[in-house]
C-alpha cells in the first residue's frame, strides 16, 4: 500500500496483518483523487487547506492521501484500537502529527463537535465496514453534530451492490464501481 499522489507520493503505509480491516486500494484512492483534482461531472474540490475527516479511517490511507494533496489537517476516527494503532504508526512515520489527531469513537454517534476537533470539516471520507448501512447514520450523525462546512463533499464507499439513501442536506453528486467497491460522492447543502 503505497501513497498514489502528492508530496508524500510513492511512500509505504502500514497494512492490516488480517482481513479485519479493508484498506482502500492504491487505484480506487488514486481513482478518488483525480476525481477531485479535475472537477468530473462538477465533483471538484480544492484540497489546498482544506480541513478534512476520515471516518472509519482503517489505515489512514484516505486522509494521509488527501494531505499529500495539500489538506492543511485531518481528523481520524475509528474505534478499533487496531485500527487507530494503524494509523499512528502511518501519521508518525509521515512526520504529520502536527497537522493530525486520531480519536476513538463510533462515527455513526460522533455527537456534537466539540471544541479541539479541527472542525468543521470541508471533506469527509466514509469507509465503513461492507454491507452494515453505516453510512447513513454517520452521515445523519455529522449534521446532528454540526461538523461539515457549507458545501462540503462527502466521498462514501460502500460494496458495489450496497445501496444507502442519505438523509436530508445531502445532494448526491456521482457515484462509481470499481470492482466490489462503489464510490458516492454527496454534496452537503444543509437542512
Amino acid at each position: 500500500m503505497r501513497i498514489t499522489g502528492g508530496i508524500y507520493r510513492g511512500r509505504a503505509l502500514a497494512g492490516p496483518a488480517d482481513a479485519r480491516v479493508r484498506p482502500t486500494s492504491d487505484k480506487v484512492r488514486q481513482a478518488i483523487f483525480n476525481i477531485l483534482a479535475h472537477n468530473d461531472f462538477g465533483i471538484g474540490f480544492a484540497l489546498d487547506g482544506a480541513r478534512v475527516a476520515d471516518l472509519f479511517a482503517g489505515t489512514g490511507a484516505m486522509g494521509i492521501e488527501a494531505l499529500s494533496h495539500g489538506a492543511r489537517y485531518c481528523l481520524f476516527v475509528d474505534d478499533s484500537a487496531d485500527s487507530r494503532a494503524l494509523i499512528r504508526t502511518n501519521v508518525e512515520t509521515l512526520q504529520l502529527t502536527g497537522t493530525t489527531k486520531i480519536w476513538r469513537r463510533d462515527a455513526t454517534q460522533l455527537g456534537p463537535m466539540p471544541v479541539g476537533s479541527g472542525g468543521p470539516f470541508d471533506l469527509v471520507f466514509l469507509d465503513p465496514p461492507y454491507r452494515k448501512n453505516l453510512v447513513p447514520a454517520a452521515l445523519a450523525s455529522l449534521i446532528e453534530g454540526n461538523w461539515l462546512t457549507e458545501n462540503a463533499l462527502l466521498v462514501a464507499e460502500t460494496a458495489e451492490d450496497e445501496e444507502f439513501s442519505a438523509p436530508a442536506g445531502f445532494v448526491s453528486l456521482d457515484a462509481r464501481g470499481y470492482g466490489d467497491t462503489r464510490v458516492s460522492f454527496l454534496r452537503f447543502t444543509s437542512i
